[in-house]
């Protein structure tokens, strides 16, 4: 009964976000969008056809833990350098704004303290799956555009990474002294340990066995939930230790492999994660912040699309180049998402703050697609000259 019923789950969530994705696509959307929305209609505050979604929660999480593992991958060390040498200083900038901003309109609405902070760092970041989603691929790889793209996102997926740790030191609440400082030891000891193993085992297993694509696949696996569990044991979250997992074996040539092969796993779980996410939101909590949601998504969809253009045509970007790259960044991201769940999780802000920030969240994720698509080459344009794959 237990097996027909995870079956059942499985088989509503997939079969429903097959039909809500179609819609979604011909309404140029994200699909991220088609599955919150699908959680909410499935879950307790919706039809609740299904009331108990736990078994789902529990294994989306491995979706986050594959996105960060993906993530690191992509962080070569010199492409690292490069980053900071190119977009740190608009990354940086523009994140800053965007808190401070953020933050000002939390205090409006009323927030103060922790939830007011949350809700400022919740808003710096742009959302790392749209952005690259509707990048055709021609620009994603081979064009000056799809390069500051990457370079703005991925320096803001570290600052994401770095916030998501320190909501996991602040949510500890009570320690002792020897408590803490083994938590700020955990970090370099994580980081220390999985390069050595990089350098003295895995690099050695990989080049040994790199033809046999399945051993690959599999020590990938291995390697990253292992890291993960060892972070989550050290004190750390294991989302933490994914992310060290990739960083660690990015500069082995067998890594795009490694990244190419783990994607179609990602977007599995992630379908049950952005499906968790929706279902858990309470829908009679909507009154009272559908109209703080929609200042916050729209200050932030202006912000950013204004800020990024500015900032980089003052790098010596061209007005048109800068002012694509502000439309494609001008919505908040999942990671806004996550640090919304962490920080409730850990009692750090309650329920009116996070549900602020997911909904303001699915409201960019609803406005910046079409903002998108209907001025710029995406795989999913709405006229043919702007159907670029």
């Amino acid at each position: 009964m237990q097996h027909e019923s995870m079956v059942f789950q499985l088989f509503l969530v997939f079969a429903g976000a097959a039909v809500l994705a179609t819609a979604a696509l011909w309404a140029r959307q994200a699909l991220i969008v088609a599955y919150i929305v699908l959680g909410i209609l499935l879950g307790p505050s919706g039809f609740a056809v299904l009331p108990d979604t736990a078994f789902v929660a529990g294994i989306a999480e491995i979706g986050i833990i594959f996105l960060l593992f993906l993530l690191g991958l992509n962080l070569h060390p010199q492409k690292l350098i490069a980053l900071f040498r190119s977009a740190l200083s608009v990354t940086l900038l523009s994140s800053g704004l965007f808190a401070v901003v953020a933050a000002i309109l939390a205090a409006l609405f009323g927030f103060s303290g922790w939830e007011l902070l949350i809700i400022a760092v919740a808003s710096m970041f742009s959302s790392t799956i749209i952005g690259l989603k509707l990048l055709p691929t021609s620009v994603l790889h081979h064009q000056h555009t799809g390069s500051v793209i990457i370079s703005i996102l991925l320096l803001q997926d570290i600052l994401a990474i770095l916030c998501l740790l320190a909501i996991r030191a602040w949510g500890l609440g009570e320690t002792t002294v020897p408590q803490l400082l083994l938590f700020l030891a955990s970090l370099p000891l994580l980081i220390g340990f999985a390069f050595l193993m990089q350098r003295w085992l895995l690099t050695r297993l990989l080049m040994r066995f790199d033809t046999i694509r399945e051993y690959v696949f599999l020590l990938a696996i291995g390697w990253c939930l292992g890291l993960a569990e060892l972070a989550a044991w050290l004190g750390l979250s294991a989302e933490i230790g994914a992310f060290i997992a990739g960083i660690a074996i990015a500069a082995n040539p067998v890594s795009m492999f490694i990244a190419e092969s783990l994607k179609p796993l990602r977007d599995f779980f992630l379908v049950l994660f952005f499906f968790a996410l929706g279902a858990g939101l309470d829908l009679a909590m909507m009154p009272q912040l559908w109209l703080a949601a929609a200042i916050l998504a729209t200050a932030m969809l202006t912000l950013k699309t204004l800020t990024f253009r500015q900032l980089l045509t003052r790098a010596g970007e061209s007005r048109a180049r800068a002012a694509e790259i502000g439309f494609r960044l001008g919505q908040m991201s999942e990671f806004s998402l996550l640090i919304s769940v962490l920080a409730l999780s850990n009692g750090l802000i309650g329920e009116r703050a996070a549900y602020l920030v997911q909904i303001a969240t699915v409201l960019t994720f609803l406005v910046s697609p079409y903002l998108i698509v209907l001025q710029y080459p995406t795989p999913i344009g709405v006229k043919d000259a702007l159907r670029r794959d």
